[in-house]
């Protein structure tokens, strides 16, 4: 149990009302549409399951799809999912820390309010993100929670209704098109994970072994924020960014001893490969079951570079979302590069192992993978 002195070190249930109180109201629809967004995303969610595997070639292996479900959410049930999921990966460190401080004076009165802090500023960023997340793979869904078939003890798909009507109306794109190429790509991260066998406990050691190199100690956690602080605050503005998009840090970035910053590099790789992936999925099956993804593809990636107001780009700097958006681009840039030079069951061979996944500075030059695993090059890549 991650308490001290009888008190939670992360009030989860606060964390919870919090994202929920705080999260933007969704699109106004009906009853009956809500209903039939609901039927018709669990429609294409089914489709796109036969669509991505017919075009990735990468099939299941010893894996139920019941313990892997698609479930359609509303923004509080995303909220409920990713509390739990915090809970499920921040376990060992949370218990670190309670081990860390429990004997120390005063440890009960710092754990409870120290506990409630965190709640808030947890529930905090999960509201800013509801309305943002249009779907998620949740690899690290614990078994037996409080939404509708969650009983299963893999992972499982989560579409996330509200958000992805608001965008669809944002854009002016046909609904019903934007609705099944969403699904194409959340349905590839559920095919990389259920064709791939080893894939979910490899990252999930990396992340423990990144959360063990964690500075435990309050104050020294606090001195590195608040040297993050005056960095942010003296080196570059809220709403600016370079050209690549690489300047600054996130909270992520910052905080971390060097053994982490090896371990992030190794996790930016998988990251941006896993994403990559995704959008090449789903612009290679697209044009066969998608009529409008031309333009789709052109005004989201126009949202998806954008954000909206100085508030929305300071957030994303600061949690990193814009180093997300860097591993959709070069992510998809080293998939499109290996399958060109040696096919897709070429580029499959990615999955053997985690000795075969690229590392961060193979993402950039995908000849240099190719080299490796298949024992050739090409200086045209």
């Amino acid at each position: 149990m991650t308490r001290i002195g009888g008190a939670e070190m992360v009030d989860w249930n606060l964390a919870t009302a919090t994202a929920t109180r705080f999260a933007k109201q969704g699109p106004d629809v009906s009853r009956d549409e809500a209903r039939a967004v609901v039927a018709e995303l669990r429609r294409h969610a089914k489709s796109a399951e036969e669509h991505v595997r017919a075009f990735t070639r990468m099939i299941p292996e010893g894996t139920d799809l019941e313990d892997t479900p698609v479930l359609v959410v509303d923004r509080a049930g995303w909220v409920k999912a990713n509390v739990a999921g915090f809970r499920e990966v921040l376990k060992p460190l949370l218990e670190k820390m309670q081990d860390r401080r429990g004997s120390s004076p005063g440890g009960a009165v710092l754990g409870a309010v120290g506990g409630k802090v965190t709640g808030v500023e947890l529930g905090m960023l999960l509201s800013f993100l509801s309305s943002r997340v249009l779907g998620q793979y949740e690899t690290f869904a614990p078994a037996g929670r409080d939404l509708p078939g969650s009983a299963g003890t893999g992972g499982r798909l989560l579409l996330v209704a509200p958000n992805i009507v608001h965008v669809e109306r944002e854009l002016e794109v046909d609904p019903h098109d934007f609705r099944l190429w969403v699904c194409l790509h959340e349905e590839t991260h559920r095919t990389q994970f259920t064709g791939v066998p080893w894939l979910r406990d490899h990252l999930e050691g990396e992340i423990q072994s990144f959360l063990e190199e964690t500075e435990v100690d309050p104050m020294t956690v606090l001195e590195r924020l608040r040297e993050a602080a005056q960095s942010f605050a003296g080196n570059r503005p809220a709403d600016s960014d370079s050209a690549d998009g690489d300047g600054g840090s996130s909270l992520v970035e910052l905080v971390q001893t060097p053994a982490q910053r090896d371990i992030l590099g190794r996790l930016t790789a998988v990251m941006s490969l896993l994403e990559g992936h995704a959008d090449y999925v789903m612009d290679g099956v697209g044009p066969q079951v998608v009529p409008s993804v031309d333009d789709i593809r052109e005004k989201f990636q126009k949202r998806r570079a954008q954000g909206a107001g100085r508030l929305d780009q300071a957030l994303r700097k600061l949690l990193g979302l814009d180093a997300k958006l860097r591993q959709y681009r070069d992510g998809e840039r080293f998939v499109r590069a290996v399958v060109e030079q040696v096919g897709m069951d070429g580029f499959n061979r990615v999955w053997t192992s985690p000795n075969t996944l690229p590392t961060k500075a193979e993402i950039a030059a995908p000849a240099d993978w190719i080299a490796r695993v298949h024992g050739k090059g090409d200086a045209a890549l």
